[in-house]
């Protein structure tokens, strides 16, 4: 992941620190933390429906396109179309890739494993929704509804609170450093100070206990 975004991070928008708090909250949550790069494949009753599975692309007959074109990368792109729309919008973006429609075990490799999660937030428009503070509509664009919600707060709220100084389980002393309710609870209004606090040049940031610093793609760090 942080290959790509090395790369080609800034070029999709993803060098604002509050951008990148929700991108990775939900590319943790998608891929088991970092764990899984390719769906596990039993095949289960709704993965063998996969085979013949039109709307992703696949064909009529079962002739194993669910298995072929099973979910790969930490956002699980899955379906004969989804390959070859990933396909052809890295070649618009005059990146030389591979045929993921020939080769689909190609998208694990650098940096294409990377840039399929930056292809999902790309074409759904998600930097609209993270400059907006709105994690429901990311997660319900990414997931086709809200699984998992409460597991993405917590990951943004770890990642938010790592990118403005603080411990990543410290959610009280910003609490008390921003005069809301100290009760450890990632609430709706924690949660919008903290997106607030993150959209905040670096001068306002101080707010943060530690000193700050800025490294690459403009996201604040300790010292």
């Amino acid at each position: 992941m942080l290959v790509a975004l090395d790369r080609y991070g800034e070029r999709f928008g993803m060098d604002r620190p509050h951008r990148l708090a929700r991108y990775f909250a939900q590319l943790m949550y998608e891929s088991g933390d970092f764990r899984y790069d390719r769906e596990i494949w039993g095949p289960t009753p709704t993965q063998q429906r996969y085979d013949t599975r039109t709307d992703l692309g696949n064909t009529l007959e079962k002739d194993g396109d669910g298995y072929f074109y099973r979910g790969r990368t930490g956002m699980q792109l899955t379906g004969k179309d989804n390959y070859r729309q990933f396909r052809n919008w890295c070649r618009a973006a005059g990146l030389d890739c591979s045929d993921f429609v020939k080769d689909p075990d190609a998208v694990n490799a650098d940096p294409w494993k990377g840039l399929v999660p930056l292809f999902y937030w790309d074409i759904r428009d998600l930097n609209r929704w993270a400059d907006e503070g709105d994690a429901e509509t990311i997660t319900k664009k990414i997931n086709d509804g809200k699984n998992g919600l409460a597991a993405r707060f917590d990951r943004l709220a770890r990642i938010s609170l790592v990118l403005l100084g603080y411990r990543a389980d410290n959610v009280l002393q910003f609490q008390a450093d921003h005069c809301l309710r100290v009760d450890g609870d990632v609430g709706p209004k924690t949660r919008a100070v903290l997106h607030t606090a993150r959209v905040l040049d670096r001068a306002t940031a101080n707010s943060a206990r530690l000193p700050l610093r800025r490294c690459r793609f403009g996201v604040q760090e300790p010292c």
